[in-house]
């Protein structure tokens, strides 16, 4: 990979720095920013045959972005991942056309490609309750055992996110009957806490053999260091396998189970996208596409006749 000039690899760095003080972009949000924007600039100058500083992007063409998506194209990225790269070029490079009075309509004008959306796929209740009820049982440490049991019943009872879950620490417990959220972005919520999912996290603390300092992470290993996302999802991985159910059964299909059914229960969009911490409502509303489907397909079951009327 050819090195980024000076020039530019300053120009990146303040770019990120000012996302991080200003925006309130997430550290892994901000990396992802960094290699996607860093590939790019390496591509240029062999595509270019020239060298590349801050003034050669402004007089970058359609051409150019689209060889660079070939190329990404080429080397197996999928019509996803390369929207996210272009959504953190433009970005750049939009800055950059502020900040040095560039002209970039055209390198801005490129359009990402087109794909398809996953839908969440959530856990049905009783799918649910099985899986935090078999987590309970793969491990022969009792207090493991508790540990894993408190962090699902989070996730899939109060809708949080794993990042969310293992940032809490010794200071928020015990739990009260609602959280104060620091989630993506920065942006703060409050989430309300079922009384099982204070009792599970109880149970947990009396039987953590480590010390939970106040300042310290609540969710331990076994040899006291901060729980990892790895962890959480292996335990999760062999729970649902016992259960037979299919892989879509992540520790966040628990997040979308969670909305799901607070929609099946009549819950309002809106509401659901605050306890969610979601920015936009679209990204909310991709659960209805859910509800939606499953209504759907109710409908064609019990009534054939509009199924073969379509």
């Amino acid at each position: 990979m050819i090195p980024l000039s000076p020039a530019l690899q300053q120009a990146l760095e303040l770019w990120l720095s000012q996302l991080r003080a200003i925006d309130g972009r997430a550290e892994n949000t901000l990396e992802a920013y960094r290699r996607d924007v860093t590939g790019f600039l390496c591509f240029l100058p062999g595509h270019l045959g020239e060298s590349l500083g801050l003034a050669r992007l402004g007089t970058l063409t359609l051409p150019d972005m689209r060889a660079w998506m070939a190329h990404e194209r080429a080397g197996g990225v999928g019509a996803r991942s390369l929207a996210r790269q272009l959504s953190a070029v433009k970005g750049f490079l939009g800055w950059i056309a502020e900040r040095e009075g560039l002209e970039m309509s055209a390198p801005l004008s490129v359009r990402a490609p087109k794909y398809q959306r996953k839908l969440p796929r959530p856990v049905g209740r009783g799918a649910a309750r099985d899986l935090i009820e078999t987590v309970s049982l793969q491990h022969p440490e009792p207090w493991v055992a508790t540990r894993d049991v408190a962090v699902v019943t989070l996730l899939y009872g109060c809708g949080l996110r794993i990042s969310e879950a293992l940032a809490l620490t010794g200071a928020d417990a015990p739990l009260a009957e609602v959280l104060r959220i620091t989630g993506k972005g920065g942006r703060e919520r409050i989430v309300p806490v079922l009384p099982v999912a204070r009792a599970a996290v109880e149970d947990y603390r009396r039987d953590c053999p480590h010390q939970l300092d106040p300042s310290g992470p609540l969710f331990r290993s076994i040899r006291g260091k901060p729980l990892s996302r790895r962890a959480v999802a292996k335990v999760t991985e062999a729970a649902r396998m016992q259960l037979g159910l299919p892989s879509s059964c992540t520790p966040h299909a628990l997040r979308h189970s969670f909305a799901t059914h607070l929609m099946e229960a009549g819950g309002d969009l809106r509401t659901i996208q605050e306890l969610l911490g979601h920015a936009s409502l679209s990204t909310t509303q991709a659960y209805t596409a859910v509800d939606t489907a499953r209504l759907m397909d109710v409908y064609n079951r019990a009534h054939p006749q509009g199924r073969n009327r379509a």
